[in-house]
């Protein structure tokens, strides 16, 4: 008890704490961008998939609340090392060559990290919830029934004939909604950004990082922020653009149709 009590007091303590919530956040991320990935794919592909996910029941709670909990004390960690470099830094601000050496990505890490925090929950009012911004699909969207058997990496996930979600058709709509794809779309290049530092910042914190070979972690960092950046405008991007075109005979083709 005494040690959980120290990583929350200490300054060490709080960067560890901000570290491990961010790597959990981060593997979220990438999970949840290759689960969307998914709508280039036969309708049921998704649809099957977001059916597997909402049949978990209690699991799928316990996964919400874990996240909710590294979200609740990522942004505490942050707000609380930053009142603290605040205070020890004093009236006088650094010199303007301190200013230079730092990356553009960690001189906004809070700037972005805030813009994301309203992403995060917008996206959960939006297409979780569906309180926000679905005007233009809500009432469109009934159930559908698999016409195949959904397997991810060979695990099953769904059976032909299940009533499903229609998410596949929520998703075309949703995006074909130009004010939201761009919204999107901006959100996620800032989240980018936003892991291209904090990613960097945890391997510093575990440790990880020596001078052999600092310089090829931030490439393989950058690399994959933007690789997570590509993922994620790709979506909203192919389909505002018309690019991406919903399979025929769906909810959205019809929708979208009828415009």
């Amino acid at each position: 008890m005494s040690l959980l009590a120290n990583l929350f007091r200490s300054s060490i303590g709080r960067k560890f704490l901000m570290a491990v919530t961010g790597l959990i956040l981060t593997g979220f991320a990438f999970g949840h961008l290759l689960g969307n990935l998914q709508i280039f794919g036969h309708p049921d592909q998704i649809n099957g998939y977001a059916h597997f996910l909402q049949g978990l029941g209690p699991a799928l709670w316990l996964v919400r609340l874990v996240l909710l909990a590294a979200v609740v004390i990522h942004v505490w960690a942050a707000v609380a090392l930053t009142l603290e470099s605040k205070a020890a830094r004093g009236p006088e601000p650094y010199g303007v060559h301190k200013w230079l050496e730092a990356t553009i990505a960690s001189r906004t890490m809070r700037v972005t990290g805030l813009i994301v925090l309203a992403f995060i929950v917008y996206h959960i009012l939006h297409f979780t919830v569906g309180l926000a911004g679905t005007d233009y699909y809500k009432g469109t969207l009934d159930s559908v029934t698999l016409s195949q058997d959904v397997r991810e990496f060979g695990i099953p996930l769904a059976s032909k004939g299940a009533e499903v979600h229609d998410v596949y058709s929520m998703m075309f709509i949703g995006f074909s909604h130009p004010l939201v794809s761009i919204f999107y779309i901006l959100a996620t290049s800032l989240l980018a950004v936003h892991l291209w530092h904090g990613a960097d910042s945890m391997f510093q914190t575990f440790g990880l990082r020596s001078n052999k070979w600092s310089c090829c972690l931030r490439k393989v960092v950058g690399f994959l922020a933007l690789v997570y950046f590509l993922g994620n405008i790709a979506i909203p991007g192919a389909i505002l653009a018309g690019v991406a075109k919903p399979a025929p005979g769906t909810v959205a083709a019809q929708h979208l149709a009828a415009r």
